[in-house]
């Protein structure tokens, strides 16, 4: 078998309907092209969407809830332990908001080897005073270091830095809506009241801006020891512990392991968001599907073409077949004319899908409620360029597969009798 002579047909098959394999080429480089710029637009969305929570949320959160007791007094009551007991308007027991023996317990997280970074906080509410008003908020103690290695808390800070309420004695990062209403510029004084009335000034040294205007309307960030200070607790007090893992797909069963070893109550970040995984699977879905459809679109057109060009080209096939060419080596010809037409396209299909995607990712985008982000987000994962060009091969192949097993079964008898 002389394969540089096959090769050598092929091109020459491929020149003589150049026009009709340009078009096809074409057919499969726009697709490629659509693909990876679809994909790769789609999915740094995604990227962007889910960053505004996932990133921002623990994937295991160890809290203690204000909660009503299961077992009360009645069930333990010999007389009536037999019975069925019905309470109405039963009241949250007195339990505590802190979690007990939190220092013990963030050692213990520190040393699992699961564990990427632990993240101390304390949530609260506060009142802000606005004048004579006084407007609801919540104020969150948290180890700025901690928060924007774990959390990408410095992402969102859009004046000020995180640093700053470490280093500045009784100082506030305040959302940037809350600021707006509260008229607070930096460097000024504000005060805040606790809901049992104790009344604290604070500098303001930074705005938070997390693109969700509820949010900033409402949240605030401070230092752990300012923060205690403020509620007038211990160095200990801490209401939350935020977890990172190593592996995010072991956050539902981790959750559960520490709610049993540590005796608090767990969250795990697959249930806490459930809803913005579905929404991103389903985006991720539809760029997938439509991206699928052009390819095949385009294998389509390749198919019609090769089988246009057995048609026209019944004579040479003949030709070859009576000069000893077997129906194998036709068949080798045509796939190798998809092929070529499959590798070029796809090639030219990668590079233009890069450069389209590099066009999005120069078009401005500004929005007040994502000062961070000035560009629509692309993601360039060699992931999208690896699997439209495996598409291209395989979308070609088969749109050349059948014509060549066509071509291969041509009895050269019949045409040349009929010429």
């Amino acid at each position: 078998m002389n394969y540089t002579l096959i090769i050598r047909i092929a091109v020459s098959l491929l020149l003589a309907r150049w026009k009709q394999t340009l078009v096809a080429a074409i057919g499969v480089m726009f697709s490629i092209t659509m693909f990876i710029a679809l994909l790769g637009f789609m999915n740094g969305l995604n990227d962007l969407l889910d960053g505004l929570i996932l990133n921002r949320t623990a994937h295991v959160r160890l809290y203690s809830e204000t909660k009503v007791s299961e077992e009360q007094p009645i069930n333990n009551s010999s007389e009536f332990k037999a019975m069925h007991n019905f309470v109405r308007s039963i009241k949250p027991n007195n339990s505590r908001q802190e979690i007990y023996n939190s220092q013990a317990i963030l050692k213990a997280l520190q040393e699992d080897d699961r564990v990427l970074g632990v993240a101390p906080k304390i949530s609260a509410p506060l009142f802000f005073a606005a004048g004579t008003i006084e407007i609801t908020g919540v104020i969150n103690g948290i180890d700025p270091d901690a928060e924007s290695r774990l959390f990408h808390f410095d992402d969102y800070i859009t004046a000020g830095n995180s640093a700053n309420i470490r280093t500045v004695s009784n100082s506030i990062i305040l959302g940037k809506a809350l600021a707006d209403k509260l008229m607070a510029g930096i460097g000024d004084l504000i005060y805040v009241a606790t809901p049992q009335g104790e009344r604290f000034g604070l500098k303001v040294v930074g705005y938070f801006q997390s693109g969700i205007q509820d949010f900033d309307k409402a949240q605030s960030y401070s230092s752990l020891s300012t923060t205690q200070k403020i509620l007038g607790k211990g160095n200990h007090y801490i209401t939350d512990i935020q977890v990172k893992l190593k592996d995010l797909e072991l956050a539902p069963a981790v959750a559960g392991e520490y709610h049993r070893l540590f005796q608090t109550d767990t969250e795990d970040i697959q249930t806490a968001n459930a809803q913005f995984e579905t929404g991103s699977f389903v985006r991720t879905l539809i760029s997938y599907a439509v991206g699928i459809t052009l390819l095949i679109v385009a294998g389509f057109g390749i198919y019609n073409i090769l089988n246009m060009m057995i048609y026209e080209k019944m004579d040479s096939i003949a030709i070859l077949k009576a000069t000893g060419f077997s129906g194998a080596d036709v068949n080798r010809i045509f796939i190798l004319i998809a092929l070529s037409i499959g590798v070029s396209g796809g090639l030219s299909g990668i590079l233009f899908g890069f450069l389209a995607s590099a066009g999005i990712d120069q078009i401005p985008f500004n929005t007040p409620a994502l000062p961070t982000i000035t560009t629509y987000p692309v993601n360039y994962d060699l992931v999208y360029y690896a699997i439209g060009l495996s598409f291209s091969l395989i979308t070609t192949y088969l749109a050349g597969l059948f014509p060549a097993a066509k071509a291969s079964r041509i009895d050269p008898v019949v045409i040349i009798r009929g010429k």
